[in-house]
């Protein structure tokens, strides 16, 4: 038996849409110039919003909270995995969510498609979990089908997404370890969680950051040269000093960069 076809959408053009001007290339490339003196000032006040984060006071967790995960019942510190930092993400996906059980909920599988690759996450010392309240069968499940294999999912059993403002909706909690001492040091929610997914949005709400030189961060915090660390996903090694060829290429194209913008 055929598949019916999908249903054709209809032409959303309007032609009464007010569109720009087009113009030559020099007047394209001033115009280009112009809107990249607001670019840079939006990444210079990103920078400084960031800082702010990493001096954010930390919360005490005192609770002890329990999840279930792929091989049973775990922590809280457990879901770190044996690094300083941990971002929990709280997806819905559970009984009375729209998709279920086939799916997520679209916005939360939308969050799910855009997790960069972790390892590079995992190299600054940083560990993402996602945290539902279906069981882990459902889990493991969805997980495949969705292709979000290396996300670490876990199971929701007691009032941490109450405690932690992810009960109702979505969104980001950052978390600091100090030996077994947990301390919560950011949240992100609602529009905030659109600009999730990359390395740098990932680390920018932690209370380490990025953990490079250029970074206005408080005395003490652990931080290296920009790029050194940078690795192929399948190549990171604990505590490997940085590739000689790459740390020559990268300092050619940060004194390039240097050049162009003139410092």
């Amino acid at each position: 038996m055929s598949k019916k076809p999908p249903e054709k959408r209809p032409d959303k053009r309007n032609d009464s849409m007010k569109t720009p001007p087009v113009v030559s290339k020099q007047e394209w490339e001033a115009a280009w110039a112009r809107m990249l003196v607001k670019e840079k000032a939006f990444t210079r006040s990103r920078d400084a919003l960031a800082a702010e984060r990493r001096r954010m006071p930390w919360l005490a967790v005192e609770k002890n909270y329990e999840f279930d995960g792929p091989r049973g019942k775990v922590s809280l510190l457990d879901l770190f995995e044996g690094r300083r930092q941990l971002i929990i993400y709280r997806a819905f996906f559970e009984p009375g969510v729209h998709g279920w059980p086939g799916h997520g909920c679209i916005g939360c599988s939308m969050v799910a498609d855009q997790v960069s690759h972790l390892s590079h996450l995992n190299a600054r010392d940083t560990t993402l979990a996602f945290a539902s309240r279906a069981p882990q069968t459902d889990i493991t499940r969805l997980k495949s089908q969705m292709g979000w294999t290396d996300i670490p999912w876990y199971t929701l059993t007691d009032s941490f997404d109450a405690d932690f403002g992810v009960d109702e909706w979505h969104g980001h909690n950052a978390f600091i370890r100090d030996g077994e001492k947990i301390f919560r040091t950011y949240f992100i929610n609602g529009r905030g969680d659109e600009a999730i997914g990359t390395v740098w949005s990932y680390l920018d709400m932690t209370a380490l950051g990025r953990q490079e030189l250029w970074e206005d961060s408080p005395e003490g915090y652990p931080q290296e040269k920009p790029y050194k660390w940078w690795n192929w996903h399948d190549s990171y090694v604990p505590d490997a000093a940085p590739d000689p060829k790459w740390i020559e290429v990268s300092d050619a194209g940060e004194a390039a960069f240097r050049k162009r913008d003139g410092g």
